[in-house]
């Protein structure tokens, strides 16, 4: 099953950039990036240097279960055109490994498919894992903060 990585929605970073609250009420902080390592989850790109981002509490999910995990995203404060859903593995995952993990419809975890894979092997990876029915679809997170980064599912075109 081919996988395509989806970005933050336009409606999601639109709400952020204009102070919506995030996961728990806040508004979103606004920092500088300084050249390093900051990807943005609505235009699948490192930021440059001198760039204003956005840090925000995100839920990735639709609902709410013991698993619907919150964490911090950043997201550049510009308005920027966000990535087209891609077969593609994005550009800003940029670190060796990250952790691949399968969700049921539900939003459950699938237990069993939660592994830190190689950058390299990550779209075999979520090929494999979209390949068994009871997985709706995967999250690609940091292998080392357990960040959310990507959402992954079936290419249906």
């Amino acid at each position: 099953m081919r996988p395509i990585f989806l970005p933050l929605s336009d409606a999601i970073a639109a709400h952020y950039r204009k102070g919506g609250a995030d996961a728990y009420g806040l508004r979103p902080e606004r920092r500088i990036a300084d050249g390093g390592a900051i990807p943005c989850r609505h235009t699948l790109r490192l930021l440059p240097a001198g760039e204003p981002y956005l840090i925000v509490a995100h839920r990735p999910f639709a609902g709410l279960n013991p698993y619907t995990e919150t964490g911090p995203i950043f997201l550049s404060a510009e308005e920027r055109p966000g990535a087209a859903p891609s077969p593609d593995l994005p550009p800003f995952l940029a670190s060796p490994h990250y952790i691949v993990r399968g969700y049921s419809e539900d939003e459950r975890i699938v237990y069993g498919t939660g592994a830190v894979t190689p950058t390299a092997r990550i779209v075999e990876r979520c090929a494999c894992l979209l390949d068994r029915e009871e997985i709706a679809f995967l999250h690609i997170r940091s292998a080392t903060n357990n960040c959310f980064h990507v959402r992954v599912e079936r290419d249906r075109s």
